[in-house]
């Protein structure tokens, strides 16, 4: 996740490129500017939901070898990706206690992964 952390803060920043050259180089305050917000949570959502539905993983997860996978070996489609984004939300708002939940669960699926019936698969370097 903290691969994925810095790509995407490069990325949000070039989003903020055009917010910042609209008010002529003054800083934007994203509480002020719901279009920015907006704006903001469509990149990160076209970030995972497109790289999990174009090859099953973010650039982050392909450092470390994971691919994310139906049960039954297959890429998940565009609306189960989605569930799973909107999901990872609610896993992370409490403390991130749904990612934490791996650590306990039998089958080490984080409660998105539960919900959108999805699961994490690792394939050693130069496999998957």
């Amino acid at each position: 996740m903290l691969y994925d952390l810095f790509l995407l803060v490069a990325v949000l920043m070039l989003a903020t490129v055009p917010f910042v050259i609209a008010r002529g180089g003054e800083l934007v305050e994203p509480a002020d500017n719901a279009l920015y917000q907006l704006t903001l949570f469509a990149v990160i959502f076209a970030y995972f939901v497109g790289y999990w539905s174009w090859r099953g993983r973010t650039l982050g997860m392909q450092s470390w070898g994971l691919q994310l996978e139906t049960p039954d070996g297959k890429l998940p489609r565009v609306g189960t990706n989605c569930l799973r984004f909107a999901a990872a939300l609610v896993s992370f708002a409490p403390a991130g206690l749904g990612f934490w939940w791996q650590l306990w669960d039998p089958e080490r699926l984080a409660w998105h992964d539960r919900l959108s019936r999805t699961r994490l698969k690792y394939y050693p370097r130069g496999k998957g």
